[in-house]
């Protein structure tokens, strides 16, 4: 996205701390991984100069429309969001939605998908890169948005309806259960990789991947998910046609495409991870790219949260 986005155009990178705590979270690993994941950020080629990187608690504009936004949005309209019956789900490591107590539902993660309206719509955000599965929350921002619009009407509506840019990837799917997301929520380290991830902790990971006992290979998402899911796997790895790499590893077995993956995904990430190891070790510098990519963010959510509260009557 960085590289194909116009000069004019505004990147923003938010780390989420505040959608991490609708899950509990031990301190201590919450803290270290903030640090990891802007450490991996940049390992992967973001630009301080380029991209705002931030923390999102380090910008208290999204809590305060964020509660603003909540003060709006109907139950209704979060009642039929299944983001979080999912994340429960996984959280609890229960068989299915389904299964899901909702006794258990805390307020935080049930209105997440606001935090997340508040996310965007507090910089004015008119583009939003998510996964197929996250459509349903970008509906929801653009009605929210709505409702203000129409609620505190001004002499122009205040927000823009953000579009959705689909990822250019597939879905990633889970290794231990490919019929959902590759979640690092997931209680299973096994069913993910992650970029800290060793060369040999890689291919122990995907050859212990579920796939099916058809023989062959091919790629069919809905009868073969977990084959179908390494598929994409090495298409995203080797930038090649799903289809393609379908019908070279037609009439080989799921051993030869598990290894072939694993050296795929390793290559692919060996030399971020040495970035990341780097990066990591510069604390100093960790916390200068968040300092100012939060006062840079800041400078831009002001300017929103000036007319919200002119519109609302706080100001």
């Amino acid at each position: 996205m960085q590289e194909t986005a116009e000069p004019e155009d505004t990147l923003l990178f938010s780390i989420v701390g505040w959608h991490a705590l609708t899950l509990p979270q031990d301190p201590v690993t919450l803290r270290s991984a903030r640090d990891d994941m802007l450490a991996t950020l940049l390992a992967i080629g973001l630009d301080p100069e380029r991209s705002t990187l931030f923390h999102q608690e380090h910008n208290l504009h999204h809590v305060e429309l964020c509660w603003i936004l909540n003060c709006l949005t109907p139950m209704g309209k979060l009642r039929r969001m299944t983001t979080w019956k999912s994340r429960l789900a996984t959280s609890r490591n229960a068989g299915s939605e389904d299964e899901v107590n909702e006794s258990l539902l805390n307020s935080g993660l049930f209105t997440y998908p606001v935090l997340q309206a508040a996310d965007v719509l507090v910089y004015r955000a008119t583009h939003v890169p998510v996964g197929e599965d996250q459509q349903q929350h970008i509906e929801l921002i653009r009605d929210v948005a709505e409702i203000f619009n129409r609620t505190f009407q001004g002499q122009n509506p205040l927000f823009s309806l953000p579009i959705y840019v689909n990822a250019p990837s597939k879905r990633i799917l889970s290794l231990r259960d490919p019929t959902s997301n590759m979640s690092k929520s997931s209680p299973d380290a096994a069913s993910r990789i992650l970029l800290t991830d060793t060369a040999f902790e890689i291919k122990s990971k995907i050859r212990a991947a579920v796939t099916d006992s058809i023989p062959g290979v091919s790629y069919d998402p809905v009868r073969r998910p977990g084959t179908s899911n390494l598929l994409t796997i090495l298409a995203a790895c080797t930038e090649s046609d799903v289809h393609d790499v379908a019908r070279t590893y037609a009439t080989r077995g799921h051993g030869q495409l598990k290894n072939d993956v694993a050296d795929a995904v390793e290559e692919l990430l060996k030399g971020p991870r040495s970035e990341l190891e780097r990066i990591r070790c510069e604390k100093a510098y960790l916390r200068d790219v968040a300092r100012k990519g939060a006062c840079k963010a800041m400078g831009y959510s002001s300017v929103t949260m000036e007319d919200v509260r002119q519109r609302i009557g706080l100001a």
